[in-house]
């Protein structure tokens, strides 16, 4: 291991086991069916905002459910006065007629229907989607380490999703089927009674065994997408270590896994298969049993002048609407535990709490700021490894416009003091002040205009140069964003850019280079004018001509700001006022370059075994 990669900081909290998840795969977990529909509340709370758009769609879902049910009346009407009128043409149109109106009744209203539900269900998810995007914007970057980004992505989207057809479908289709066989059933009564209780005793041998199969049918097509989502997933991986796997010549091997793969999902596509296959035959076998046996009863009505034809046709298809909508609301039900089971997942993002958030009454930092940072007896461990402390009983001092330089082994503690300054955690004993006022009594957003951050890695958006450059100070304008292009020597590479500062910079602005990307991280810097510049030094994986031009606009940065420096490569702080060694979470050394190398410690070790390897190379 060279001096460099001794050198580099390593001290961030590890991922935690605390996850929020309960699919078996981050980004394709699917949420388990809720056992109430408890968490549905909180899809009413949004939809309820929206009375009007709530009123039509209710309004239509009744006019739908009564035209479907008036459409066997019609019929019967056909039948009875229709063709009992001697087969006058007439008299048949007439009632045509009628039954035309209540098809274009349902026709419109099954239209509004549509309209007025699937814009609640649209309008609930955007609403829920802002409202969990606000809490997690709040949320200290420590819960993002103890859950998977990805996790939370797929929440934002799959669960989503499945509120959206809940509200947008499931539950008009819940509610008309309910309509629908209680108005239906009401009417069947009215039409035959008799034959009616015979229905009702049919109507488990119907909904029995599509309980039985879809809750079957459900859990294998589960287990199906987890197949194919494992199908994905090796294509993935594959695809994206192509070189490994071609260096190695292992294409044999991963067609094999491949193979594996894809024959277990065609093993649990063909349970499925079996299983609905059994499903419709023995439901078409009760279903069109059950209408011919009452058509065979209702037939005798008719000889013996009990029924008339058009009412044992009425009967017929009302019979089987009530059945239907028996059928389908078992299946409903279970899309509703899905969508409550989305929603409960959805309700943890929304009711997390952060853990850094500002005192009720938050004290002034004072104006203009000085730029003075302190730390004192600051012992820190991280929620993740408390057994550990990253920082131990830590003191520094740093005047207004003073330049600190922090070095110190893997491990040390240094990327952790940037995380406390910037209020991303809270000591659990000690201070720290920031112009004097303690973090702690201060507003997080406050403390944070103050500072500049500029990673070790720039950090770019997905977006065009402008947007990337300004987000250090949105309300800047070109001039101004040019100004700092120029200061960090970024504004060439700019100004050839195919169409300037609108250019897109690609994916987390891969378009660019390194030393161009790291340009663009100071520039942003710049335009943010902070009095504090936290600096994870920026050249410490750039070639030498990017260095060159990174360090000169480094230089730009730092005059007159109060800097701190984790440093990688220790030519680079030379310069420094004074040179913090850090080791085991606490301070070991500190003085100027020429103190410590002469001091004969740490410091002395790790510049004479860098030096040393920069000068065999």
């Amino acid at each position: 291991m060279d001096a460099d990669q001794t050198l580099q900081e390593s001290d961030q909290a590890p991922a935690g086991r605390r996850r929020f998840g309960r699919g078996k795969k981050a980004g394709n977990s699917e949420p388990k069916p809720a056992k109430t529909l408890g968490p549905l509340k909180m899809i009413w709370t949004e939809a309820a905002k929206y009375p009007g758009k709530v009123a039509m769609a209710f309004v239509a879902l009744l006019i739908t459910a009564g035209a479907t049910l008036a459409i066997p009346a019609g019929f019967k009407l056909i039948i009875d006065y229709g063709f009992a009128a001697g087969g006058d043409p007439d008299e048949i149109g007439r009632w045509f007629r009628y039954l035309l109106l209540i098809v274009g009744v349902l026709a419109i209203g099954t239209a509004l229907r549509f309209y007025f539900v699937s814009w609640l269900g649209e309008r609930v998810v955007a609403d829920i989607r802002r409202k969990v995007q606000e809490n997690l914007l709040l949320l200290a970057p420590a819960f993002y380490e103890e859950n998977s980004p990805k996790e939370i992505a797929s929440r934002m989207t799959a669960d989503t999703g499945l509120i959206e057809v809940v509200v947008g479908t499931t539950v008009s289709v819940a509610l008309r089927n309910i309509l629908m066989a209680i108005g239906g059933t009401i009417y069947l009564f009215y039409l035959a009674p008799k034959l009616t209780m015979g229905l009702l005793l049919g109507i488990p041998l119907i909904v029995g065994p599509i309980m039985f199969f879809s809750r079957r049918v459900r859990n294998i097509s589960r287990s199906s997408q987890d197949r194919v989502a494992d199908i994905g997933a090796i294509i993935s991986e594959t695809l994206g270590a192509m070189k490994i796997v071609q260096a190695f010549n292992q294409e044999k091997r991963e067609q094999a896994r491949f193979g594996d793969a894809v024959e277990a999902t065609f093993d649990t596509a063909k349970k499925r298969i079996l299983l609905r296959a059994l499903m419709t035959s023995i439901i078409i076998l009760f279903i069109f049993g059950s209408i011919t046996l009452i058509m065979w009863r209702g037939a005798v009505g008719v000889t013996t002048g009990d029924i008339s034809g058009g009412t044992i046709a009425a009967f017929v298809i009302t019979g089987g609407l009530v059945a239907g909508a028996f059928g389908a609301l078992t299946e409903v039900y279970g899309e509703l535990l899905r969508g409550a089971g989305a929603a409960s997942r959805l309700n943890e993002l929304l009711n997390e709490r952060p853990a850094i958030a500002p005192p009720e009454r938050p004290q002034e930092l004072p104006v203009p700021p000085r730029g003075s940072l302190s730390f004192r007896n600051v012992t820190f461990r991280y929620p993740t490894r408390l057994d550990t402390a990253a920082l131990k009983d830590f003191t520094l001092e740093v005047e207004p416009g003073e330049t600190v330089a922090i070095v110190g082994p893997s491990g040390a503690g240094k990327s952790t003091i940037f995380q406390l300054a910037e209020r991303f955690y809270d000591p659990q004993a000690g201070t720290i002040r920031i112009d004097g006022v303690p973090l702690t009594s201060a507003d997080p957003a406050e403390i944070r205009k103050r500072i500049a951050l500029v990673p070790q890695d720039g950090v770019l958006f997905s977006s065009n140069a402008r947007d990337n450059l300004r987000y250090g100070q949105w309300d800047a304008n070109d001039e101004e964003i040019w100004e700092a292009a120029r200061a960090a020597n970024a504004e060439s590479f700019l100004r050839d850019l195919p169409n300037g500062l609108d250019t897109y910079l690609g994916e987390s602005g891969t378009r660019l280079s390194g030393g161009q990307q790291q340009r663009i991280a100071i520039a942003r810097a710049l335009l943010r004018d902070a009095p504090v510049l936290l600096l994870d030094e920026a050249t410490s994986a750039l070639d030498a001509e990017s260095e060159q031009l990174v360090q000169q606009a480094l230089d730009r940065l730092m005059q007159s700001r109060t800097t701190l420096v984790i440093a990688h490569r220790l030519a680079t702080v030379r310069a420094a006022d004074r040179i913090v060694v850090l080791e085991d979470g606490q301070i070991v050394e500190q003085g100027t370059h020429q103190q410590l190398s002469d001091a004969g410690g740490l410091y002395s070790r790790l510049a004479a075994l860098q030096f040393a390897s920069s000068e065999a190379a």
